[in-house]
């Protein structure tokens, strides 16, 4: 399980890409969606003919609130919405299912998708990489959990300051020994950015 997280333009999206054609799945929530409206697709060039194999697109919204006329409905491939909503016939799923996207109801964990199981989900499907390209609040989620194996980060050199936004949303620390530790085991100049890869350790284990 990939946790993505990438804000900056040019050579960084390009890279992301190839990310993405790697990946079995795409997953993000429904914040994203409603914050960005992002197709999450692979957009690379391929050999002329040729269809391209777009990853499975995964978002999680418990009360389904993913526009019908959302952008990840208009390029070929799959699209998964898992939710806490169960009946089939609720205006917001027909909206839904009649562009084609697939609907799966999992446990509820306070207002949003219960997380480990949306893992033994995909687990199933025999989504063996998946890319979360996810907002602050879903990828703090999922490391408070210590359900990411790898963090991948494009690092711009810029400083923003206080205003901008935070790449993560996690509850206060009591102690910095408690903050989730990584090591590092690559870094990429990728244009004028920097392409870090990390993998939890000390405070922060990989899901087994």
């Amino acid at each position: 399980m990939r946790r993505g997280s990438y804000r900056s333009a040019g050579c960084a999206r390009q890279d992301v890409q190839h990310w993405r054609a790697r990946s079995s799945a795409v997953l993000t929530g429904i914040g994203t969606v409603l914050a960005d409206d992002p197709r999450l697709d692979v957009r690379l060039p391929g050999e002329p003919g040729a269809v391209r194999r777009q990853p499975l697109r995964i978002v999680l919204d418990s009360q389904l609130r993913t526009p019908p006329g959302a952008r990840l409905f208009e390029t070929p491939g799959e699209v998964l919405i898992l939710t806490t909503l169960t009946a089939p016939e609720d205006p917001r799923a027909l909206g839904l299912t009649s562009r084609g996207a697939r609907l799966e109801s999992l446990p509820l964990d306070g207002e949003r998708v219960a997380l480990a199981p949306v893992l033994d989900r995909l687990a199933e499907l025999e989504l063996n990489e998946v890319l979360v390209e996810a907002g602050a609040t879903l990828a703090g989620e999922m490391l408070r959990q210590a359900l990411v194996d790898e963090l991948l980060l494009y690092v711009g050199l810029r400083l923003l300051g206080p205003s901008a936004r935070a790449l993560v949303t996690m509850p206060p620390l009591a102690r910095l020994a408690d903050a989730p530790s990584f090591s590092l085991f690559d870094m990429q100049p990728v244009g004028d950015d920097l392409r870090l890869r990390l993998r939890p350790g000390g405070g922060a284990p990989g899901r087994r």
